[in-house]
């Protein structure tokens, strides 16, 4: 199974999730394979926001490993689920599919987590820690979720 998170930047939500999966992955055991991207170039080659990366190593995940970069057609054809943080990008890596079929790869992240409240990852960018760490209980839920219903 190859699976891309997907935000606007890649430095906050998609890289948090892409941490957060790997990590549940290697305590299951799975040859899974994850990676994240940006439906945007803002930040290609840098790491993820030091406030992600600190959310992260307090719940011992280190994320500092990982660099943005933006989303590319061919991601549609090497990956089996795109999942994005948000109807925007969900919409944003729809367009940029090579095909209708292809695009029906990508879904909403929160589509995992179907008991919380939330429909959508909120972008903590322009916020405090606090809003870093709700997205991190978030992307647990959804990621366990994903790893339950994918192995099923």
């Amino acid at each position: 199974m190859k699976i891309l998170l997907v935000c606007l930047g890649n430095i906050c939500r998609s890289p948090m999730a892409e941490g957060i999966l790997r990590n549940m992955i290697a305590e299951h055991g799975l040859d899974w394979h994850t990676d994240s991207a940006g439906t945007g170039d803002y930040h290609v080659g840098e790491q993820p926001d030091r406030r992600a990366m600190k959310a992260m190593r307090d719940r011992g995940i280190d994320i500092s490993d990982l660099r943005a970069r933006r989303l590319r057609p061919s991601d549609f054809d090497e990956f089996d689920l795109l999942l994005a943080m948000d109807a925007s990008n969900l919409h944003n890596m729809r367009a940029v599919a090579p095909s209708t079929e292809l695009a029906e790869k990508a879904r909403m992240m929160m589509d995992y987590a179907p008991g919380h409240a939330l429909r959508e990852v909120p972008d903590p960018y322009f916020g405090g820690d606090e809003g870093f760490v709700a997205v991190y209980d978030m992307l647990t839920i959804a990621c366990a979720n994903l790893i339950d219903d994918v192995r099923r």
